[in-house]
């Protein structure tokens, strides 16, 4: 390679000798852990576009059409044999697959653990084992968040300590990007080379055919659950785009290799989409837009978090039995309710990081284009959990003017 590059300069100006190189990067093998799950494969067909090669790693097929010539592996992260064969060959790892991020899942810990801890280190292994230089890692804001007031933080910020986390996901999270950040710099078997990671921490994503929060969040709003709003009007939260994420990771991976002087190398990345906005309000276009009246009613945020923790309690005695979908956990109020936005600073200056501006409406469409938007009366469901959280609102009253012990 180096003979034919020396050939090369004597031969191509320097513009084009970024142009060859610029091709050969473009036909990296990029394997996408969880390539089949909405960023992932958002992530593969925009790689896909500039002419990389991608296999898509996942426990299930993807939902839609994929490009012949882009390979999906169904597998296992938790499984090192699956994991150790898929990686074989590959130039660069998008390790995006995790578990737990919200709704019921937040609830199963073993699962978690399984997925975000062992299935990290299994990569790692893999990478290490098979020569794979470069690893970025999809990683989260709660690593340094847990429901405290954060604003305009960078990532100078510490790790949140482990047990004051409030849910097991984000711990889990913290855990592996300790280790992906950890392992940089780890010397690559029969290689010269060395293992170059970093981490990529989004904010909340959205994006039309988004099929985590969105459904869920519509789902709420056309049963007539979606009533009220909590927290301070004043609180901000922070969203990215699909779009702004999908660049951000191949900026990234861009900023591991030689020509970028592995300037991402060992280094943690807050993205977002870089305009801090109330939870609720980032929402009401949405709401409006499929023809639904915006809450008027404000309640406190810690009546919210007594009636998610009443319905974890509830989950944890029952859910064995029957796996329902909590209305909120506590950990979704934290991260919906209590400021925490933080800078992108580092991300422009070091990944040339800029996002570009999105809103709801092409989400709006999407939802629109597939029969949502219909006027819907209360269902009998919808009341039932109405009349949990009044009754949640009364015990809490009540319990404030009991008598502390030892008082």
């Amino acid at each position: 390679m180096k003979s034919h590059l020396e050939f090369t300069q004597r031969h191509m100006g320097d513009s084009k000798i970024r142009t060859v190189a610029m091709k050969r990067t473009h036909r990296d093998t990029f394997l996408i852990t969880g390539g089949c799950g909405y960023f992932g494969f958002r992530l593969a067909c925009s790689l896909h576009k500039k002419g990389a090669k991608i296999i898509l790693f996942d426990t299930v097929p993807p939902n839609q059409e994929v490009p012949e010539d882009i390979v999906f592996v169904r597998g296992d992260i938790r499984e090192y044999a699956q994991v150790e064969k898929v990686i074989t060959g590959v130039d660069c790892v998008f390790h995006i697959a995790s578990y737990g991020m919200s709704g019921w899942e937040q609830l199963n810990k073993h699962l978690i653990e399984a997925v975000n801890v062992q299935g990290t280190q299994n990569i790692l292994r893999a990478c290490t084992e098979h020569g794979v230089s470069r690893l970025v890692y999809t990683s989260t804001f709660n690593v340094v968040f847990g429901g405290q007031v954060i604003e305009n933080g960078d990532e100078s910020l510490p790790y949140l300590p482990l047990h004051l986390h409030p849910d097991h996901y984000s711990r889990t999270k913290s855990l592996a990007e300790m280790a992906v950040l950890k392992a940089n710099g780890t010397v690559l078997k029969d290689s010269h080379g060395v293992l170059r990671t970093c981490a990529l921490r989004p904010a909340g994503i959205y994006g039309p055919g988004e099929q985590r929060h969105l459904p869920r969040i519509v789902g709420y709003i056309e049963k007539g659950i979606f009533r009220f709003v909590y927290g301070k009007a004043s609180s901000l939260v922070e969203f990215v785009h699909v779009d702004n994420l999908v660049s951000a990771h191949e900026l990234a991976a861009e900023a591991l290799t030689p020509d970028k002087q592995h300037r991402s190398a060992g280094q943690a990345y807050f993205i977002s989409d870089g305009r801090p906005v109330n939870n609720f309000e980032f929402f009401r276009p949405l709401v409006e837009g499929l023809g639904y009246p915006f809450p008027r009613l404000r309640l406190p945020i810690s009546l919210i978090y007594f009636f998610a923790f009443l319905t974890e309690m509830i989950h944890h005695l029952i859910g064995p039995f029957y796996n329902f979908q909590p209305l909120l956990t506590r950990t979704e109020v934290y991260k919906t309710g209590v400021t925490h936005y933080f800078s992108m600073a580092k991300a422009k200056a070091e990944l040339n990081y800029e996002p570009q501006e999105h809103n709801l409406d092409e989400v709006v469409q999407w939802f629109r284009s597939r029969g949502h938007g219909r006027k819907c009366h209360n269902s009998f469901i919808s009341q039932f959990l109405l009349n949990i959280l009044f009754v949640s609102a009364f015990v809490a009253a009540a319990l404030s003017f009991l008598p502390v012990v030892g008082s």
